[in-house]
């Protein structure tokens, strides 16, 4: 069992940066992936991106120059730094986690509010 907890969610105006973070309640060197997804009303949650136990790091379209996802496995935690943001990157981000442990799990934050202005 894992914790995931987000912070850094706030307003921001366009053009502004914003930086996320994902505590986990335990290390997550061994976790298979992390990741964020987002969901904005009235629309499915999507894939923002993933960073793998590796380092590597994938991205959707959509955030691809403008978002960065990285790791500190020395302190459980993993950030989302999103900068250009644009009023369409306005949604609740969701930490998620992928664990093999004799068959794969997967756990989600509670999520943490992104809202831009125009």
């Amino acid at each position: 069992q894992v914790q995931l907890v987000e912070s850094g969610g706030s307003l921001v105006q366009a053009g502004g940066s914003l930086r996320l973070s994902c505590a986990a309640s335990r290390s997550i060197s061994s976790f298979n992936s992390m990741g964020w997804y987002r969901q904005a009303p009235g629309k499915q949650r999507e894939l923002v991106g993933i960073i793998t136990s590796g380092g590597t790091t994938n991205y959707a379209d959509s955030v691809k120059g403008r978002f960065t996802i990285s790791r500190d496995n020395a302190k459980y935690t993993i950030y989302l730094q999103m900068n250009s943001l644009t009023p369409e990157d306005t949604a609740v981000y969701y930490c998620h986690a992928r664990i093999y442990s004799s068959q794969m799990y997967s756990y989600w934050g509670q999520g943490t509010q992104v809202t831009v202005s125009s």
